[in-house]
């Protein structure tokens, strides 16, 4: 069987003027990531990342340790879940719903942890029936081209292939949840826990994909 490696961006720049680029932390970590994978044997042939500045930087910097040049494809597909516009665009009716993220955000969201929450009651609204607002990309149309992007890694790679791709926590949450059949509703709980530069492995044939 085939096998792919879905690998979380390093840690990116929170609290900055520009999320998007890797922290001295998040270039360590991508570095290191390398390193690791070099030192255990595993060979890529080929590896993808979205589009994002933190996704490109941290799959250049982990192939940099790779013996051999691997090609580097980049797919919009594999972007972080769009929390900025969600929480622009959401955050008032989950605010109607949910008195303790209201809470929350009067106190302001300047530590990480709160800013975590808020995403959780967003992201769990914008999956469930009640979210239909077209202002938004749906969780229908995210979730089902992030399913049409790996199926297209695996038809363009075909069998015993070993693939990188260099994702971001929504997104790689997404792709778990699918392998295992779940649904949007028991997706977020995949996405939390996702560290930076963690390493979820599938393994796939032209039948199936597991994790």
């Amino acid at each position: 069987m085939a096998t792919i490696y879905l690998i979380r961006h390093g840690q990116a720049s929170f609290g900055s003027d520009n999320y998007d680029n890797l922290s001295d932390l998040g270039r360590l970590q991508a570095t290191v990531t390398g390193q690791f994978l070099r030192d255990a044997g595993i060979v890529l042939d080929a590896a993808y990342s979205g589009d994002l500045s933190r996704q490109r930087e941290t799959c250049q910097l982990a192939l940099a340790s790779q013996p051999v040049e691997v090609p580097h494809h980049v797919d919009a597909r594999f972007n972080e879940v769009q929390n900025d516009e969600q929480i622009e665009y959401l955050l008032p009716a989950v605010l109607e719903r949910n008195p303790a993220i209201q809470a929350l955000v009067d106190k302001g969201l300047s530590a990480s942890k709160d800013y975590q929450k808020v995403i959780d009651a967003v992201f769990n609204y914008w999956v469930s029936p009640e979210c239909d607002d077209d202002r938004i990309q749906s969780w229908a149309d995210y979730s089902g081209g992030t399913r049409d992007a790996l199926a297209q890694v695996m038809a363009e790679q075909g069998g015993g292939k070993t693939v990188g791709i260099f994702s971001s926590g929504g997104t790689i949450a997404t792709i778990v949840a699918q392998v295992l059949g779940l649904t949007g509703a028991l997706t977020y709980q995949f996405y939390e826990p996702m560290m930076n530069c963690s390493i979820t492995q599938l393994f796939y044939n032209r039948d199936k994909v597991s994790l």
